[in-house]
């Protein structure tokens, strides 16, 4: 005899994107594993008509997803990054396929209910956001400032005490330091020109110098989005290919395409906090 399986676990509603409820998702989706490798499916008012936009969504387990447990759980980074990349895998294979509004990791409701009314409740909002963003993409473009040599330990030059010539070293050091901020200022100025040219909007982050990139002896000082129409990413990108050009203390990164994760939040409805 099978023993008794007890209870059901209780469930939140885990929320990876916003999307039309086209055949090509529909077809996408018994293939697709999101977080706590559960299956995702859609979720759109009921009925005939299931109107413009539908949800992504994961049924997820309560106690594992609930806010005690995300307490601890953001601070181990392990798990931080994989339920990080199931969510990314699960929005990109949405987005390769049409345009999507990415949510924020461990979007979540108490059940589908709220889920939907949600969705009801900003589904024109949703509509409108998905048309603008209809043939773009978002890449994303980082300045970062090289770190000026350290002061030289040798034997100082002759007629120069040990303290003169460090002093002179760090002041040289310093003196680096200062010229390659400046030549970041060049580069952004170039980036920006570049983005008057091919870019659609743009949303600028924090510079990103937090636990996560103490590793790196480069310090991050431009952390930016844009949102390019495909027809202009090859130009975009050829473009910004010279932004460090002459600029030896400086280094410009470029990634992407990206589903638009930047410009995926619609305007609060009226009258919200």
């Amino acid at each position: 005899m099978n023993a008794p399986s007890g209870p059901p676990v209780p469930l939140l509603t885990y929320v990876y994107a916003v999307t039309p409820p086209a055949p090509a998702v529909r077809r996408l989706l018994p293939g697709l594993t999101g977080v706590s490798g559960r299956p995702v499916t859609l979720l759109h008012p009921p009925g005939g008509d299931p109107g413009p936009v539908a949800f992504a969504i994961s049924d997820v387990p309560r106690p594992e997803w609930d806010e005690d447990a995300l307490k601890s759980r953001f601070e181990d980074l392990g798990w931080l990054e994989e339920a990080a990349r199931r969510h990314h895998r699960v929005v990109e294979a949405l987005a390769a396929h049409t345009t999507v509004l990415p949510l924020r990791l461990a979007t979540l409701y108490e059940d589908h209910a709220a889920a939907l009314a949600a969705l009801r409740q900003r589904g024109q909002d949703f509509a409108t956001l998905l048309g603008r963003l209809g043939g773009h993409t978002e890449y994303g473009v980082k300045v970062y400032v090289r770190p000026a040599p350290a002061p030289d330990p040798g034997a100082p030059p002759a007629g120069a005490s040990p303290g003169r010539a460090y002093l002179q070293a760090r002041r040289s050091q310093r003196h680096a330091h200062e010229d390659h901020h400046r030549q970041a200022g060049l580069a952004g100025e170039r980036v920006a020109a570049v983005a008057r040219r091919f870019t659609t909007d743009r949303v600028s982050h924090p510079a990103q110098n937090g636990p996560l990139t103490a590793a790196s002896p480069e310090e991050n000082v431009l952390n930016d989005a844009y949102l390019v129409a495909d027809a202009q990413a090859e130009a975009f990108l050829s473009a910004l290919a010279g932004a460090a050009r002459g600029l030896p203390g400086v280094r410009v990164e470029v990634t992407g395409p990206w589903a638009p994760y930047s410009f995926a939040v619609p305007p609060p409805p009226p009258g919200a906090p």
